[in-house]
């Protein structure tokens, strides 16, 4: 779980910094924040729930960017392709 935490937490830092790089508004910044932590939550719960989904820096980047449409992209892949994020 904790492993889980960090990977997430680093793929975060790194959109944070690209949208800051390229000077995007506080606005799209926040959004991407409660996205992220959206996306992050439904993940671990959608885990400790027996669906194997995996929650590494991919799946979080998808979801960070996305959000609830990124969540059905990932859990796509992962189910109905069998693809490893």
């Amino acid at each position: 779980m904790v492993p889980s935490i960090v990977t997430f937490a680093l793929a975060l830092a790194i959109v944070l910094l690209i949208l800051k790089v390229l000077g995007k508004s506080l606005k799209i910044l926040i959004g991407v924040i409660v996205n992220a932590l959206i996306g992050f939550v439904v993940l671990t719960v959608l885990k400790v729930c027996g669906i194997a989904v995996a929650v590494n820096w991919i799946s979080a980047i998808i979801v960070g960017l996305l959000g609830v449409p990124g969540l059905v992209i990932v859990l796509v892949l992962q189910l109905g392709f069998h693809m490893l994020l």
